[in-house]
């Protein structure tokens, strides 16, 4: 097994034992594990051991994977095969994509969490290219009571969240949970 994913494990292990505190804003509600991008398979074979450690804290754990939105949703419109033929022509529509993922997520959070659930967010890297992370994820934040966790592949340096080593990256108030906390 990986000794960056047993580290970064055994760092979430710590943090959510951590008593929750009350009144923070929402995007301070948020957790990004953070991890090398070459470990996505790894990560995601280990995910029951995050949800272990949230459990073994006190806290309900529930699970979204949104590997498949994207997918899902462009098999959902209408006009498909035109998009596939001419894909800029898709471009204007990755904001309505976002917004009704974080809608269809925002329902099954409401029917299933409450203010001790850390929603585990696994699959954000599928976002890259039709929605920022940092705002679907500041979208999605508004609708969790608890705390939400961002499974990231990606790096984190100086307080910057970077996607799949992507060359732009952005500030967050979230905690960040690193191999090396």
């Amino acid at each position: 097994m990986s000794n960056r994913l047993n580290r970064l494990i055994k760092s979430f292990s710590g943090y959510i034992s951590i008593p929750w505190m009350a009144g923070l804003a929402d995007e301070q509600r948020v957790l990004f594990a953070v991890y090398h991008k070459e470990d996505e398979l790894k990560l995601r074979a280990r995910v029951e051991e995050f949800r272990l450690a949230t459990e073994s804290a006190g806290h309900r754990w529930l699970e979204l994977d949104i590997t498949r939105l994207f997918p899902d949703w462009m098999a959902s419109q209408k006009y498909r095969e035109e998009y596939f033929e001419e894909p800029d022509s898709l471009a204007p529509k990755y904001k309505k994509f976002a917004r009704q993922a974080v809608d269809m997520l925002a329902t099954q959070i409401d029917e299933q969490a409450d203010e001790n659930t850390l929603v585990a967010l696994i699959g954000c890297s599928t976002l890259f290219g039709f929605a920022s992370v940092s705002d679907f994820v500041k979208q999605l934040s508004v609708h969790v009571p608890g705390r939400l966790l961002v499974l990231f592949p990606g790096e984190y340096t100086d307080n910057t969240y970077r996607l799949l080593d992507a060359r732009d990256g952005w500030g967050y108030q979230a905690t960040a949970i690193t191999a090396d906390n």
